[in-house]
């Protein structure tokens, strides 16, 4: 969470995603600021604190003790890359690529956007999501 008051409906989400056994991040902000104060309440609750995109790839990192569907990095053999071949040939839903691989919405979605900058998948309007082909 980047920014919440303290009555905002985004800690009602970051409760119930806690409740469910999902990660909660929140940044820190001001502490003058009242929009900071949601995420405030949030790290003392036990929100794990975010300072770089570096500390969210630490902690989902096989290496952290939490297993990852799919690792973050595409595999050396791209050809082989089980996330391009859950994406098929037509544009697909994120609740579909989750169907497809089981892997948990907040890995595959960091994989999507790796894919992404490296010019392998687009990200299409209406939350779907393109294979493009490479050559």
């Amino acid at each position: 969470m980047v920014e919440a008051a303290v009555q905002s409906g985004s800690l009602i989400t970051a409760r119930l995603a806690s409740e469910a056994g999902r990660e909660v991040f929140a940044i820190p902000g001001s502490i003058h600021a009242p929009q900071a104060k949601g995420c405030h309440a949030l790290l003392k609750q036990g929100a794990k604190l975010v300072e770089t995109a570096q500390d969210i790839l630490e902690e989902l990192s096989p290496g952290s003790g939490r297993q990852l569907g799919l690792p973050l990095e595409p595999p050396a053999d791209e050809a082989n890359d089980p996330l391009i071949e859950a994406l098929g040939h037509d544009p697909v839903t994120l609740d579909a690529l989750i169907a497809r691989t089981g892997c948990p919405a907040p890995e595959l979605m960091a994989r999507l956007m790796t894919l992404e900058l490296d010019g392998r998948v687009a990200r299409l309007p209406g939350g779907l999501y393109q294979r493009l082909h490479q050559g």
